[in-house]
């Protein structure tokens, strides 16, 4: 019985996750505007936060999916030029209506919300064969992304060597400084995606390439699933509801009764009548930039990029 394995944090040590759980499975530049911006989070954003409309962008339906739970919609926007096998298994898997009443059946708090398996015990996949990891992806010039300064001793690279992190779209990724790209064949770098709260990745075993239904959605920041994982999204709307997720292990916690995904849709397939039109303040701004600054420290630097919330409005 193939089971799926999601690393975790226990006893403020990284573990294979097992070790917590004895039954655990597939788990897995400033030149900007100096007028000062309230710090708001997404979800506030349009009580707190404004900014010109050409500093807002429009998602694509196509690649949004919709997550919807007794505790409201989860918003998610895929990035299939990150990921795009993985974004496509989940857009066929919601096309199927395969995700429908599907449990949350491994949930850990400050950590992340797993589901996908219909067995709902962590064993089970869709009929589908297993996919290859895309644990990161090449970059290029015109995939732009806005650099956050982090303190020297929190800069993210479990592979040693020099990295930058930034925001790409809604997207906190990791990336080789972009300059070196004329130093490689194909003319980009090596990056990849940052596991913070509302990032979706994908579950599996041991086997990087075994990737099929089983998926998570971080309800806190995992730095050590970076770069070992398969992000292929990031929560826009909905946040609050992440942490709304009943928390418990299936088969470990006598009285767990886990919450599940009523339904999950890809918003193109849906009438326009019941689609959020959410719009997502662009990263690439002179607006964000100006964001930015209310998270930054007295030295010029920020905290951890995880703390950033992406503002979004709906229309």
């Amino acid at each position: 019985m193939k089971r799926r394995i999601l690393t975790a944090i226990c006893a403020s040590t990284v573990i294979i996750s097992p070790a917590c759980n004895a039954d655990t499975a597939k788990t897995i530049s400033d030149d900007v505007i100096e007028t000062p911006i309230p710090v708001v989070t997404a979800e506030s954003s349009q009580g707190g936060f404004s900014a010109p409309d050409n500093a807002w962008r429009d998602m694509d339906p196509e690649n949004t999916l919709y997550v919807d739970t007794d505790h409201g919609r989860i918003i998610v926007e895929l990035y299939p030029e990150i990921a795009p096998i993985h974004v496509e298994r989940i857009k066929t898997l919601a096309r199927q209506s395969f995700y429908d009443h599907i449990t949350f059946h491994r949930v850990i708090e400050d950590f992340m919300n797993q589901t996908g398996d219909p067995k709902g015990d962590g064993t089970g996949d869709s009929s589908l064969p297993d996919i290859q990891a895309e644990f990161t992806y090449r970059r290029s010039s015109d995939m732009p992304v806005t650099l956050f300064s982090m303190r020297p001793k929190d800069i993210r690279n479990p592979k040693g060597g020099s990295v930058d992190v930034g925001f790409y779209k809604a997207l906190p990724i990791a990336t080789d400084p972009i300059g070196q790209a004329i130093l490689t064949k194909d003319g980009k770098v090596n990056a990849y995606g940052l596991h913070c709260k509302g990032v979706t990745s994908m579950a599996r075993s041991n086997d990087p390439n075994s990737a099929n239904s089983q998926f998570f959605l971080m309800r806190g920041t995992a730095p050590h699933l970076d770069s070992q994982y398969s992000i292929w999204g990031a929560t826009v709307h909905g946040r609050e509801n992440l942490t709304k997720i009943k928390v418990g292990t299936k088969g470990n916690d006598a009285d767990f009764i886990p919450d599940k995904m009523n339904k999950v849709r890809i918003a193109a397939d849906l009438p326009e009548a019941e689609r959020i039109n959410v719009q997502v303040l662009r990263t690439d701004s002179p607006a964000f930039k100006a964001y930015l600054k209310n998270y930054r420290k007295d030295d010029g630097t920020y905290e951890d990029i995880c703390e950033v919330e992406i503002p979004t409005r709906v229309k």
